[in-house]
């Protein structure tokens, strides 16, 4: 499968020559990253007419995939060393994230059949340290069984828990076991089962993927719905619940860029945004470009275009780094997800690390690349990834870089400018669908339907 990045700008190019910047749009988006791209695909298959510009030369904007010389030009670091290989047969992802095989980017995917341009390999396992070890996350009572993770005792209070969950019906009283877990929250179902915090930990942060412990003295009912979300989507393929695409994870935004082209939308790249253009109540009509100015019923744009009307919220730190070797603690697999806990080394927020192989086509065959994220808590971000590189072994090449986390001031409703939030630290993509849903609810004033057909263009003479 040839990646879809080295044809994508020459099949756009095409219809960017056919652009006029002088007429009216629906809706212009600014900046080429997954948000944008998926917001992007979904308008223009609903029948908005989009304007899709981008300030750079490549599509992906934050989350784009680069070759190694890129790489090392944007760590503005020199030419890669020729022992790391052939830089074309890099494909590195700078936003790390793995898909969950049944969370809402694979059903945006199948919806829109943006799976048509691309290809998906199962990662092989998701693990979560406890202590200095770690093991892998169990999602349901027999893994449970055999974890690591826990004693005999414990082992059968997990058992009990996931049953538990798995009998529960909203609807059914019968199932409550006293519990509403609509009406209770997370901590009471925890000390009702009387999970200790290793096994908290490895539940909220490894299976509902919560971002902090605050959740657990907040309604129960949510958290278990991501537990199950975990669930289904191991359940799907087995090995894990993620799902990572072939030559990167920049082939995702230029999937609905592709879509969007079909249904008629306009994309240019290289083009400089100067500055957008609000009429007299303070609404956003417009972005200028040069001496240029196209119109627009509402503007969306990611941080980087419109900063004046965001919030800063923090700064994620991320680590690229190439191995001639496999993470030794998981030297059986070819790529992999890893947890480390806030509460296991002192912070506010987990570490996350990510790696992938040749095996996803992202880098030569003697080669993996690992990544460590997290959110900034001090001004060493090198030392507060320290937990995750023990894990590594020896590293033949480290890139750092440090991207502010930036989120609108309001949502967009009011001057018709709306604007996704920054990538965090997290290794998956459920608070960019979060995100992406948050967008569509605020442009629209509905709920996307996930589940709704979609017919694509020509189609109709087929039936």
């Amino acid at each position: 499968m040839i990646p879809f990045g080295t044809i994508l700008p020459l099949l756009l190019d095409r219809f960017a020559c056919l652009a006029n910047m002088d007429e009216e749009y629906d809706a212009i988006i600014l900046g080429t990253g997954l948000t944008e791209c998926i917001i992007s695909g979904l308008l223009s298959v609903h029948g908005h007419k989009v304007l899709h510009l981008d300030r750079n030369s490549y599509y992906g904007g934050e989350s784009a995939s680069l070759n190694l010389k890129d790489l090392f030009s944007k760590a503005k670091k020199g030419d890669p060393p020729a022992a790391l290989g052939s830089s074309r047969d890099y494909n590195v992802d700078m936003v790390p994230k793995f898909i969950m095989a049944n969370g809402r980017i694979v059903k945006m995917l199948v919806q829109t059949d943006v799976t048509r341009y691309l290809e998906f390999k199962v990662v092989d396992a998701s693990f979560v340290r406890q202590g200095k070890k770690i093991h892998k996350i169990p999602a349901n009572d027999s893994e449970a069984l055999k974890s690591g993770l826990m004693g005999l005792m414990e082992k059968r209070r997990a058992r009990n828990f996931f049953t538990y969950l798995q009998k529960y019906d909203e609807k059914d009283p019968k199932t409550f076991n006293g519990l509403d877990l609509k009406k209770v929250p997370m901590g009471a179902v925890y000390e009702k089962f009387g999970l200790k915090q290793d096994t908290i930990d490895f539940i909220g942060h490894g299976l509902a993927l919560q971002l902090d412990d605050s959740y657990i003295n907040s309604v129960a009912y949510p958290t278990v719905e991501k537990i199950g979300l975990y669930a289904d989507s191991l359940e799907r393929y087995g090995k894990s619940p993620y799902l990572y695409p072939l030559y990167g994870l920049g082939e995702l935004p230029q999937g609905f860029a592709r879509l969007s082209a079909i249904y008629g939308g306009t994309y240019m790249l290289n083009k400089e945004v100067d500055s957008i253009v609000y009429n007299d109540e303070g609404t956003a009509i417009g972005v200028k470009c040069g001496d240029e100015v196209a119109k627009g019923k509402f503007i969306v744009g990611d941080p980087s275009y419109a900063q004046d009307k965001c919030r800063l919220i923090g700064t994620v730190a991320r680590a690229i780094c190439i191995l001639n070797h496999p993470i030794p603690t998981v030297e059986k697999e070819a790529s992999c997800q890893i947890i480390i806990p806030q509460s296991q080394v002192g912070r506010k927020s987990d570490i996350y690390i990510s790696m992938v192989s040749s095996s996803h086509c992202i880098c030569p065959g003697n080669f993996y690349v690992a990544i460590v994220s997290c959110q900034v808590e001090t001004n060493n971000p090198l030392q507060e990834m320290q937990p995750g590189f023990d894990l590594l072994g020896p590293i033949a090449d480290m890139s750092l870089f440090t991207s502010p986390m930036y989120a609108p001031m309001d949502d967009g409703t009011a001057n018709k400018l709306f604007i996704s939030r920054s990538y965090d630290a997290t290794s998956h993509f459920e608070t960019t669908a979060d995100d992406v849903l948050s967008l569509w609810r605020r442009i629209t004033g509905k709920d996307l339907d996930l589940d709704e057909k979609i017919q694509r263009p020509g189609m109709e003479d087929q039936q």
